[in-house]
C-alpha cells in the first residue's frame, strides 16, 4: 500500500468525525433559529431568510398581530391560547409557501416575507386574513379571534432594507387594528395613524405622521 493511501486511510475517521460534528452543530443552530412553541423561525432566522428573499422585486412584507390575545388567554386559559398561536403559525406557514419565509417575532406577531409570483398579493392577503380567523380544530368553537394585517410591497420603498419595510407594515397593521379594517397596505395614499395607536416601545412616538395606505 502506497504512503498516499495509507495517510488517507487513516484520515478517514477524522474526517467522518468532523462532519458528524459539523452535521450536530447545524442542527443545534437550525433549533435555535426556530420558536419552540409554533415552530416557525424566529426573529433571527427570519431575519436572514428574509433579508435574502428581499432581493427579488416581487418581494412582499407582512405583519400580522392578533386581536385582544390577552382576552383569549384570560377566558379560556394560556393552553388554549398557545392552541390558537399554533394554528396561526400552520396557517401562515402554509399560505406563505416553500417560496417565502414565516416568523414569530414574539408573543402573538407574526411576520412574513412571500413572493407575489402574478401580482395577486391583495387578493392572496385577504384570503389569509379570513383562514387565520377560523376556529382552532378540535378546540371550543369559541377559541378563535380576529388578526390584524399590515403589508407592504418592497418594490414601493427600494431604498428600505427588512427593518424599513417592517416599520411601514407594523405601522399600517396598527392603523387596520384602529380602524377595525382587518387589513392595510402602506405605501398607496395617505391615512394618519395617532401615535398613542403604535406601540411607543418598538416604533418610536415619532412627531411626524406616518404614511400608511388604505385598505387593499
Amino acid at each position: 500500500m502506497s504512503a498516499l493511501a495509507t495517510v488517507l486511510l487513516s484520515a478517514l475517521p477524522l474526517g467522518a468525525g468532523w462532519a458528524l460534528h459539523v452535521w450536530w452543530l447545524r442542527g443545534c443552530l437550525n433549533t435555535a433559529r426556530r420558536d419552540p412553541l409554533t415552530g416557525l423561525r424566529t426573529r433571527d432566522g427570519f431575519t436572514r431568510r428574509a433579508t435574502v428573499l428581499l432581493k427579488d422585486p416581487r418581494a412582499v412584507v407582512v405583519l400580522a398581530d392578533v386581536d385582544k390575545f390577552k382576552d383569549i388567554n384570560d377566558r379560556h386559559g394560556h393552553a388554549a391560547g398557545d392552541a390558537l398561536l399554533k394554528a396561526i403559525a400552520n396557517r401562515l406557514a402554509h399560505h406563505v409557501g416553500r417560496s417565502g419565509v414565516a416568523g414569530r417575532l414574539g408573543g402573538d406577531e407574526f411576520a412574513a416575507v412571500l413572493i407575489d409570483h402574478h401580482g395577486t398579493a391583495g387578493d392572496l392577503l385577504a384570503v389569509l386574513h379570513g383562514v387565520l380567523a377560523r376556529p382552532v380544530d378540535g378546540h371550543d368553537p369559541a377559541l378563535r379571534t380576529t388578526v390584524s394585517l399590515g403589508w407592504v410591497r418592497a418594490a414601493d420603498f427600494p431604498a428600505d432594507d427588512l427593518s424599513g419595510l417592517l416599520r411601514r407594515a407594523d405601522e399600517a397593521m396598527y392603523a387596520a387594528k384602529q380602524a377595525r379594517a382587518g387589513m392595510r397596505r402602506a405605501g398607496l395614499g395617505r391615512l394618519f395613524a395617532t401615535v398613542t395607536g403604535r406601540r411607543a416601545g418598538r416604533t418610536g412616538a415619532r412627531q411626524d405622521p406616518p404614511v400608511v395606505a388604505v385598505a387593499a
